[in-house]
C-alpha cells in the first residue's frame, strides 16, 4: 500500500493483479486498485475531477482525465472517507500509475490539487 497526505487529504492505494486476456490479438494484463480518500482536515471538501498518468513497462503514457471517480463527486466532511475500486489494462506485466484529484474546500471556496502517490502495477510472475 502507498499513502500520501496533501492539504489534509490522505490518499491510500492498494493494488491487485487480476489476470491476463487477449484483445485485438494482443495479451493484456489487468490490474485492480482500491483508493481510500480520507479527509484529515478541519474543512469539508469535494472531489471534482481526476487525472491519471498510466505507464507500461516501456514508459508509454496513457492519460486519463474526467469528472469525479466512478461516477461520483464525493463530499467529505472532516474525518470522513470515500473508498472506490477501479482498474486498468496494460500491454506489459508491470507498470505504474500516478496522478491527482482536483478538489474544492467548502469553507474557503479554494480549489486545490491532491497528489495521488505513484504506485507500481506488477504481475506476480514478472521480475522487474
Amino acid at each position: 500500500m502507498v499513502q500520501q497526505v496533501t492539504s489534509g487529504i490522505k490518499i491510500s492505494v492498494e493494488t491487485t493483479f487480476e489476470g491476463t486476456f487477449y484483445k485485438n490479438y494482443k495479451v493484456h494484463y489487468a490490474f485492480g486498485y482500491v483508493v481510500t480518500i480520507e479527509n484529515q482536515s478541519k474543512d469539508s471538501v469535494q472531489l471534482n475531477t481526476r487525472f491519471w498518468k498510466i505507464l507500461d513497462a516501456l514508459n508509454n503514457p496513457d492519460i486519463v482525465e474526467g469528472e469525479g471517480v466512478i461516477g461520483k463527486k464525493p463530499v467529505l466532511k472532516p474525518g470522513e472517507s470515500h473508498v472506490y475500486n477501479s482498474g486498468c489494462l496494460l500491454t506489459s506485466p508491470f507498470g505504474a500509475m500516478s496522478g491527482h484529484y482536483n478538489m474544492v474546500n467548502f469553507t474557503t471556496t479554494q480549489k486545490f490539487k491532491v497528489k495521488i502517490p505513484s504506485f507500481k502495477l506488477s504481475a506476480p510472475f514478472a521480475i522487474n
